[in-house]
């Protein structure tokens, strides 16, 4: 089952390692348990053979061997283990004891079965003084290993209870230090859902470690950009209703004009400038919408390789037949393929203002020429026209939205140069306005060029 909870994740990576560790200490700890069993219990082998041993003497010229009670009493641990023993001459003859009780290896031990019991042995051989042929004598001993195994059991639930304990009180701390470090995940939580909160306005929250701080930032960030499209679209609105509450009025003025009109030439010439001023309206809605999807934010970014040569070859095109019918010279110096990455729609859009600029502005019987080049790095397109120009003191302006110079007498809504702009500037590029060389203005627009 996969868990959702950050606080059981963390809790998890840090107390389940820790089990394994308490697990391997746990089994070595049992090992540990084992051999101090073995240690104790052969101690006490040794003391109780040595006792044994040590009670053996010649009486009467007769080896005579005398078991002392406490050489049995010492392994009394109230387990209720049996004791075996026997006490051997150097032939082989058994002067007391268990005479079936198997022997260990000499002054060492061993385990064996006897009388369905598993047994710990001891062997011990020590020399009698006056025994002759007799010495030495070898003492065996064995006890069962029911306190052997009971203190194997003591000491390893003992390491189990520290071991769990530990574990127990390092998920507790765990626990306090993930709700002190959570903390300011919670607090953002808040921060984020505050009913109070009724901006975008950038999250604070204080104490915040540095592993948050991105998080926080990043959000941060999204919020910006969400801003930027509301403003963005509180803009189109308000531009869109300013720019087109006079175009509709004149629309509805001209066609109330041209009902009225009984005359056919009149209502003839009210309903041309009818068609005039629709297509006007049609040409400013176009751009406002232009100018919206150009806006940082308003839309998803892309990065296709587009030509600009090719684009402005189908922008001269399309632009033709309102050249020729100005008599105005439209253009195209190129010297093949200028590649660059963007947004292959906004790019051509570009293209489509400036030329359109160019022609507005241009006097009946003149030129714009559209040049494309790739010098460096760099892909540069000038628009060229023998217009008015503009003067040096207003070209900061002229990219400002519905900015119109004043006493110009062509019709514009003063959105091309403010479009031009927010799509060079969206694709990495700069855009400046200059001086022909025999008049008129030149609209130089520069791209990063597209790596080969």
């Amino acid at each position: 089952m996969r868990i959702n909870s950050l606080r059981l994740q963390l809790l998890a990576w840090v107390v389940l390692p820790l089990v394994g560790l308490a697990t391997i200490n746990l089994w070595t700890s049992h090992g540990n348990a084992l051999a101090t069993a073995d240690l104790v219990t052969d101690r006490m082998l040794m003391g109780s053979a040595r006792a044994i041993a040590e009670r053996v003497a010649v009486t009467d010229g007769v080896l005579d061997a005398t078991i002392p009670p406490a050489a049995i009493e010492m392994f009394d641990t109230g387990d209720r283990d049996s004791v075996y023993y026997h006490v051997k001459t150097a032939g082989g003859r058994l002067l007391t004891g268990y005479p079936d009780l198997p022997e260990a290896p000499k002054s060492s031990n061993t385990e064996a079965s006897y009388r369905d019991h598993r047994l710990r042995l001891l062997t011990f051989s020590h020399t009698v003084v006056g025994a002759g042929d007799d010495s030495p004598i070898t003492v065996t001993v064995g006890v069962t290993l029911a306190g052997h195994d009971a203190l194997v059991r003591r000491l390893w639930f003992g390491a189990f209870a520290q071991q769990l304990a530990l574990v127990a009180i390092a998920g507790l701390f765990v626990l306090l230090g993930l709700h002190r470090g959570l903390a300011p995940l919670i607090r953002l939580r808040d921060a984020v859902r505050s009913p109070s909160r009724s901006d975008l306005d950038p999250v604070e929250v204080p104490g915040a470690q540095s592993e948050i701080r991105p998080l926080i930032d990043a959000l941060n960030a999204y919020m910006e950009r969400v801003r930027a499209q509301m403003a963005a679209q509180r803009r189109f609105i308000a531009n869109a209703a300013h720019q087109l509450r006079t175009p509709l009025a004149l629309l509805s003025t001209q066609a109330s004009y041209a009902l009225r009109e009984s005359a056919a030439d009149a209502r003839q010439e009210a309903l041309v400038a009818l068609q005039a001023s629709s297509g006007k309206l049609a040409r400013l809605a176009e751009q406002l919408l232009t100018l919206s999807r150009a806006e940082p934010g308003s839309r998803r970014p892309r990065a296709d390789r587009i030509d600009l040569t090719e684009a402005a070859r189908h922008v001269l095109e399309t632009q033709a037949p309102t050249a020729i019918g100005r008599n105005i010279d439209l253009g195209l110096e190129e010297a093949g393929p200028v590649p660059v990455i963007g947004d292959g729609t906004m790019l051509r859009e570009m293209i489509v203002n400036l030329v359109d600029n160019a022609l507005r502005y241009s006097a009946a019987g003149g030129s714009v020429t559209v040049k494309l080049t790739a010098v460096d790095d760099e892909a540069v397109l000038t628009v060229a026209d023998d217009g008015p120009g503009i003067p040096a003191d207003e070209r900061d302006h002229v990219f400002e939205r519905f900015y119109r110079i004043a006493g110009s007498t062509e019709e514009g809504s003063g959105l091309g140069l403010a479009i031009v702009r927010e799509v060079v500037e969206n694709a990495g590029g700069r855009v400046t306005l200059g001086d022909g060389a025999t008049g008129g203005l030149v609209v130089e627009v520069r791209l990063p060029l597209a790596s080969s």
